[in-house]
Order: C-alpha cells, then sequence, then structure tokens
C-alpha cells in the first residue's frame, strides 16, 4: 500500500499537534535548576574571593566586566557583610559557615591553620563534603594567613595554596604538596594571572576526562591587598582616583567613639597624599581581576558549562583610607569595613535582580552544600541563600496582607577575644560613656550591697553623701569583725567529710581551760578510773598477773619490758585501748609449765579462746585439748567455722578494697599543691620573661633600622619609598600611622529591617557606641545617651545570647514580624528579661 508524502506529512503534524496540546493540559512545575537535557548532572560551583574590597569606597564602579556579568547577569545582594573584618577568621568562617566564637580563630595569628585548626575544623569545611559525594574540587590563591604549605588541606583534589600572606611577585605556591617559587617576571609570576590560567586549565581538563562529574573551583586572588603591585598595562590608570574621600574622611579625633578613635587624630597632608596614591594602586590591581571574571566565563560558554554552573563573588571583609583619620586597615565594626560585594549568577537565577535581605560570609558554606544537593550540618550557623534566589510565585491579587519572605534581621559581628583580667583587679580600667559619672554612682548606690557602712561581710565600697549632697563611693577598709561566739561555735561542730575541700592549716583545736575543766567533771562522775590533769598516767606498770590452770601468778616486768609500756599524752580514747590491751594480757595462757610464764608475755597472740601463738612461734592450748578427744574435736570445728567465715570476710573485704580502689577522691596533699602552684608560676614568669625578651629584641631591631615608630598597646606601620615595588612609586620618604590598638576588642549588633538600620557595639573596654544610620549612615555621631534605657538592656541581652550561639537556629534570631506579623519588623522587643545593670566603671 502506497502512502502519498500528503498523507504523511498531515499524520506527523497531527501527533505533533496532540503532543503539545496534551503538554499545555498537565499542571505547570516549578522550573528546575538544571536545564531539562542536563537535569541528571550536578551543577559546578565557583567561588571567587577577593582580599580586602570595600563596597563604601567605590572599588566595584571601575569592574565594568564583572559587573556586567554578575551584577547585570545574576542577582545583586545589596546588604553583604562579614562577621569579623580581618582575613584569616573571615576566611575561616567561609569555610566553616560558623562564627569566630565557634572556630576560634579570632584574629590573624591566634589560631590561624594552627594544629587545633587543622584537627577540629579543617576536616568540616565545605569543601572535605562535596568531595565526599563526587565533587572535583580545587582551590587556587590565598588560603589563610598563616598557612605554611606542609600539607594538603583535606577536601581538595587540586591544590594551588599561597604559601602565608598576600603577594604579587616573589611568593611560593603549594602545588598538590610541593613548594613553587614565584620571582618578578609578570609574564610568569603575576599572581593574579597565574591561579586564573590555572583554574581555566583545570576545568577545562576535568571536563574532557569526566564530562558528568560537576567541579567546585575556589579561586581567591590578592587584590587588593598590599603591596597593591598591579599588571603593568594597569599602571596608569585612575590618576584622579577620589572614590574614598566619604563624608568619613579624615573626619577625627572622635572623642565619643572608642579608644582608639579618641587617639587618632587628623591627617597630616603626607598621609592625604598616601590615600590618594593606595586608592589608585588598589584600583589598578583590581583590573586584573575583572579580566580574570571575564576569561572564567569566556571559559564556561566555551565549554558549553555556563548554564549549568553558579558563580560567586564576594570579598573576605572591607576596607578604609582616611576614614576616621585611619590612614588605612580594616578591623573596625563599621560599615566601610563589614559590607562586601556579594554576586551570584548561575541556574534559576533572575538576571539584573537586586535582594536587600542581609546575607553573610558564614552562609557561603551552607549556600554551596545546598546546590550541591546535600544536607546543611545543623552546626553551621549560617543559612544557605538559595530560596532567597527563587522568583517570587504570583500572588492573589486580592490578598492585600500578604506575609513578607521571613529571613533574618539582625547578626553578631565579633573581634578578638576578651582579654583575661588579672587576678588583683588592676587589669584595663573599664571606659563607660552612657551615663555621667553621677547618674552612675547614684545608680549603683541604689543597690543594697552598698547602702550598708561595710558591715557586710566581703563588702568592699560603701556610698557616703558628700558635703555637696552628691554620693561618692568610698572603699571599705578592713574587714567585718567576726564576734569570738561564732567562731567557736564553728569550732565545735562535728567532723564532716566535704567534697573537694582541703584544709592545709597547721593549727590543731586546742580547748579552753573551761572545756577541759567540765570533761574532768564528767569523767569523774562517769568513770571508776581517776584521770590526773592533761590524762598523764605517771606510774608504769611494774607488774603483770597471768591465770594458768586455775592458779594466779604475779610476773615482775624487767626495764626491756617497761620502755614499750612508757606513759604518754594520752586522751580516753587512748586510754579505753590501752585497759582493752591489759585486759588480753590478764586472759594470756603461756603453756603448760607455769615456769615458763615469764617469757615474752606481752609478745603472745591469742588465737581462739583456747588457744595461743607465743613469741617462739609455737602454739600451746589448754590442757583440756590434748586430753580429750571430743574437745579436741568440737574445737577443730569451732575453728574451721571461723576459717570458713573469715575466708567469705576476706573475700567481701577484698570486693570492697577493690571499690575503693576505684572510687579513690584526689588525696589532699597541701605539698603537692604548693609545688603545683609553684610550678605554674614559674611557668607565667618564664612566659613573661620570654615575652619581654621578644620585646625587647624587636625594639632593639626597630632601633637599628631607625624606626620609631612602634607604640605601646598600638598597632602601627612604617611606609617609606622602598615599599612600592612597581609604579606608580611612592617618593615623599617615610612616616609611621597607627591603624589599631590592643584593646580594639568588641561584639556588636548590626540590625536592618523595614523600620530600623542600627549597630550596637560593647568593646573589651567597656565603652558602648549606637549608630543609627537612617538618620547618620555614615556612623559619625554616637548616639548611646539618646537610647532608652530599657532599650539598651534588651540590646545588650540578644548580644549576649548571639555571642554564645551554637548553630542556624540559634544565630539566626526570628524577627518581630515573623513572629507576630507586625509590619515595625524590629528585633528590640524578641527578648524579655532581667534588666541589664551596664558596666560599672
Amino acid at each position: 500500500m502506497k502512502v502519498s508524502p500528503l498523507t504523511l506529512f498531515l499524520v506527523v503534524l497531527s501527533n505533533e499537534l496532540m503532543d503539545v496540546l496534551s503538554s499545555s493540559l498537565k499542571p505547570q512545575r516549578f522550573k528546575g535548576r538544571v536545564q531539562r537535557d542536563r537535569r541528571n548532572i550536578r551543577p559546578n560551583i565557583i567561588l571567587i574571593i577577593t582580599d580586602d574590597q570595600d563596597v563604601e569606597l567605590g572599588s566595584l564602579q571601575v569592574m565594568n566586566k564583572t559587573r556586567r556579568l554578575m551584577e547585570q547577569g545574576g542577582a545583586h545582594f545589596t546588604n553583604a557583610f562579614v562577621t569579623t573584618p580581618m582575613c584569616c577568621p573571615s576566611r575561616s568562617s567561609m569555610l566553616t559557615g560558623k562564627y569566630v566564637h565557634n572556630h576560634n580563630t579570632y584574629t590573624n595569628n591566634e589560631n590561624c591553620s594552627s594544629p587545633s585548626w587543622q584537627a577540629m575544623h579543617e576536616p568540616r569545611t565545605f569543601a572535605v563534603y562535596l568531595n565526599n559525594t563526587g565533587y572535583r574540587t580545587a582551590f587556587f590563591g590565598k588560603y589563610l594567613n598563616e598557612y605554611n604549605g606542609s600539607y594538603i588541606p583535606p577536601g581538595w583534589r587540586e591544590w594551588v595554596g599561597l604559601i602565608k600572606n598576600s603577594r604579587f611577585y616573589n611568593y611560593t605556591l603549594s602545588r598538590n604538596g610541593f613548594k613553587e617559587k614565584h620571582g618578578f617576571d609578570y609574564s610568569k609570576d603575576y599572581f593574579t594571572d597565574v591561579i586564573t590560567n590555572d583554574s581555566i586549565n583545570y576545568f577545562r581538563i576535568s571536563k574532557k576526562i569526566y564530562p558528568h562529574r560537576p567541579v567546585l573551583m575556589v579561586i581567591s586572588h590578592a587584590a587588593p591587598h598590599g603591596p597593591e603591585d598591579s599588571a603593568p598595562q594597569f599602571s596608569e590608570l585612575f590618576p584622579n582616583a577620589s572614590q574614598h574621600i566619604t563624608p568619613s574622611y579624615n573626619y577625627a579625633p572622635n572623642m565619643d567613639k572608642h579608644w582608639i578613635m579618641q587617639f587618632t587624630g587628623a591627617m597630616r597632608p603626607i598621609h592625604m597624599e598616601f590615600t590618594n596614591i593606595l586608592q589608585r594602586k588598589r584600583l589598578q590591581t583590581l583590573m586584573s581581576v575583572d579580566d580574570s571574571v571575564n576569561r572564567i566565563f569566556q571559559m564556561l560558554a566555551e565549554t558549553g558549562e555556563l548554564d549549568n554552573t553558579y558563580v560567586i563573588y564576594t570579598a573576605d571583609h572591607g576596607y578604609h583610607i582616611g576614614q576616621f583619620g585611619l590612614v588605612k586597615g580594616k578591623s573596625m565594626p563599621y560599615d566601610f569595613d563589614l559590607r562586601v560585594p556579594f554576586f551570584v549568577r548561575g541556574p534559576n537565577v533572575e538576571p539584573g535582580s537586586i535582594i536587600s535581605q542581609l546575607v553573610l560570609n558564614i552562609d557561603l558554606a551552607p549556600t554551596i552544600l545546598d546546590i550541591a544537593g546535600l544536607d546543611i550540618p545543623a552546626d553551621m550557623d549560617g543559612k544557605s541563600i538559595l530560596k532567597l534566589l527563587e522568583p517570587e510565585k504570583p500572588g492573589n491579587r486580592f490578598r492585600s496582607n500578604k506575609r513578607a519572605r521571613i529571613w533574618r534581621d539582625t547578626f553578631l559581628i565579633e573581634r578578638g577575644k576578651l582579654l583575661r583580667k588579672k587576678e588583683d583587679g588592676t587589669g584595663d580600667a573599664q571606659q563607660t560613656n552612657y551615663l555621667p559619672k553621677y547618674e552612675r554612682v547614684k545608680e549603683v548606690c541604689q543597690q543594697a550591697k552598698y547602702q550598708t557602712a561595710c558591715e557586710q561581710p566581703g563588702q568592699k565600697w560603701q556610698c557616703v553623701e558628700d558635703s555637696a549632697g552628691r554620693l561618692r563611693l568610698h572603699k571599705c577598709k578592713g574587714t567585718p569583725k567576726v564576734h569570738a561566739g561564732s567562731k567557736k561555735s564553728r569550732s565545735l561542730r562535728g567532723q564532716t567529710y566535704a567534697s573537694n575541700h582541703c584544709d592545709c592549716s597547721s593549727n590543731s583545736y586546742r580547748m579552753r581551760q573551761s572545756e577541759r575543766r567540765n570533761q574532768r567533771q564528767f569523767l569523774n562522775i562517769h568513770t571508776t578510773h581517776k584521770f590526773k590533769h592533761r590524762f598523764l598516767r605517771t606510774r608504769p606498770i611494774r607488774s603483770v598477773s597471768v591465770e594458768l590452770e586455775g592458779e594466779i601468778y604475779d610476773i615482775d616486768l624487767e626495764i626491756a619490758d617497761l620502755e614499750s609500756l612508757m606513759p604518754q599524752n594520752i586522751t580516753m580514747g587512748s586510754y579505753r585501748e590501752d585497759k582493752a590491751a591489759g585486759e588480753a594480757v590478764e586472759n594470756v595462757m603461756i603453756g603448760e609449765d607455769g615456769s615458763k610464764a615469764g617469757e615474752s608475755v606481752l609478745d603472745s597472740v591469742k588465737v581462739t579462746h583456747k588457744c595461743y601463738i607465743l613469741a617462739n612461734e609455737t602454739v600451746h592450748c589448754e590442757k583440756e585439748l590434748y586430753q580429750s578427744a571430743r574437745a579436741w574435736k568440737d574445737h577443730k570445728g569451732y575453728i574451721d567455722k571461723e576459717i570458713e567465715a573469715l575466708q567469705d570476710k576476706i573475700k567481701n573485704l577484698r570486693e570492697v578494697r577493690g571499690h575503693l580502689k576505684r572510687k579513690k577522691p584526689e588525696e589532699c596533699d597541701c605539698n603537692r599543691k604548693r609545688e603545683v602552684a609553684q610550678e605554674v608560676d614559674n611557668k607565667l614568669q618564664l612566659f613573661k620573661e620570654n615575652r619581654r625578651k621578644k620585646k625587647d629584641r624587636k625594639i632593639k631591631k626597630r632601633m637599628r633600622k631607625g624606626d620609631s615608630c612602634s607604640l605601646p598597646g598600638l598597632t602601627c606601620f612604617t611606609h617609606n619609598n622602598e615599599h612600592w615595588q612597581t609604579p606608580p612609586y611612592w617618593n615623599l620618604g617615610s612616616f609611621c600611622a597607627c591603624t589599631s590598638s590592643n584593646n580594639n576588642t568588641y561584639w556588636c549588633l548590626r540590625t536592618i529591617n523595614e523600620t530600623h538600620n542600627i549597630l550596637f557595639c560593647e568593646f573589651a573596654t567597656g565603652f558602648l557606641e549606637y549608630f543609627d544610620m537612617n538618620s547618620d549612615p555614615y556612623q559619625l555621631t554616637n548616639t548611646i545617651h539618646m537610647v532608652d534605657r530599657e532599650i539598651l538592656n534588651q540590646l545588650h541581652i540578644q548580644l549576649m545570647e548571639l555571642r554564645s550561639c551554637q548553630g542556624h537556629k540559634q544565630c539566626t534570631p526570628r524577627t518581630k514580624a515573623a513572629e507576630t506579623g507586625n509590619k515595625d519588623g524590629g528585633s528590640f522587643d524578641q527578648h524579655r528579661g532581667q534588666l541589664w545593670d551596664g558596666w560599672e566603671g
């Protein structure tokens, strides 16, 4: 049967129309992250990190390629922050998804790539989880500041890590465990280009050999971190860069802010010129990063992986250049150091979308795990931001009270750790600034413990009104006297054994004269024996009466025997023991022959009521046992039963002894405690001595070099003509500037929602800061004095909870709007409790 072409065409057309109609009648499903023809392949993930890149100073304005590819082609998070504005702590939080107080990397030195970090936290980075599930993982660039290249961190199949801190030339890489040194040749050694080339080559080879295996790559640039060496082709750009001159530029001194801000004055002209050149060189280094991002996208397009790859672009923290008079640096709790760029592009990400929710560096690890389809560990403090990238479903136009998307509006900022105070209380003086001094003293004096005139045990301060009518805090001199009666009543209590208590006092209890007199009267009434004062036995024993076979013999004791019975100072208990011993001696059966009764009487041992063991190790029993068979049998049976009973008792005693050995408490060895305390003191003294010697060596070294920049308690740097090895050069000579202080340790709350945009900080010195960015976007004025006391207490309570939080459930407090539907969305009222008494200074 022949089928005409027209008929065949109509049949095919009808089948296509039926497929289209049937697909249109099916319910619409949510669009997946991956295209239909690649639904079985998990997406690739590329994380691009820059070092010290700011948002507030306009560094993104010159990166046109990155903004076109990431901002216009993906999602832009306008409220992206880091929880700690320092390199190593922030990068550790990125890898683990945890706050600093949970991974314990507090500074760029302490615990940064330490053995503790390697053992506890490095095996739990997002790379380990993805590597275990089939991802081909690779790291290129700067890792942690103190990474020494002696090992390959777990989870990375390809490892090209920079040893130590950021550099562009003359650095060393750890390439899969082998150290690779680089020089000063731009074509072969420029750091940004080297890691870009290595990452592109790795991705191409991986997709060629394993086309269905997803790839995770981290490209960690050194730019724009110092020494700010740019590529030669960009060394003449931006001659008039001025984006860093913000309203807070050279706004100094700031007497309403914490100590380093009060110390820092306005910049000199040489400092201001330095900030201009520094901004220019930083922008020049970012141009190479801009080209790197463009090359990576070209590679993704050429390999056909662009639509199946998530690309995330961010920085480890921000930066300041001249803000508040600080010449350069980071580590401050202000927006110029906390805000970072944050872009995401990938499947199901709406191009050009702007997301205003808070995202943090601790969200990177859970987001990467979520992209890979893995469960997020409960101990991670961050949350996945994927649900923020999902397009909102079209709502009902007749429903006007649609609830907003629930997300955090508050997070914790922490820098450093609380310094250990001295035991004598002579630590750093507390800085208090939220109330005048007389008001604070007035509040303190309302407490009951300060209202008595140094009468309470342990009271150190009392409130006294001066001639002007103002309350003053005076220190109590001496300690409250305790009546003698109370001391004596405590001394006469029964003996008890308190746990974990050791009394090492050498003074034993001595009864008073009246107590001894009362005791003698009691003994005279209730006993027949007469005791002399202090219970001394002054007359020695001269003879012992022994009964043998019904007859009594008086045995005279020799001088040698008297020595063993010489009187000693004894108590009533000792007398009872002597009396029992005397009764035992009186019942001694020495032997068959009465002539032997005087031989070592006191050395015999009574075994049974009829048998004894003498000093010559011979056994003698009563004559009845040797003459009567029945008596012998009965006594032997009695001994057998005694042995059996004693064996059972020994067995039980051994079990009890073993139990006591296992449950033995710590011995109260006062000498050992003193030795341990002395050993600790010696180690402390040695530590202080070594630290002093190290400090002296540093001072001598600086003096030899002519460096007089260092100041106690401050972090300072010296800049000279030799610092920058690439153009534009510095030729205005050397200068000194301080960027931070040792007491710059703080914990802050940052809140951004529909009604609030605030920063509240508590410093380790006790200083408080509060800024309302709705009215003061550049944080110029500390308005802590204008905040209601109740609000301060609520902020303090919430801050204390976040400082000890663990896991995203505790570290992501629900907003007020999410819980009650209130449009305020404020986070002040979500914690209720006892009011905070504030810092005492």
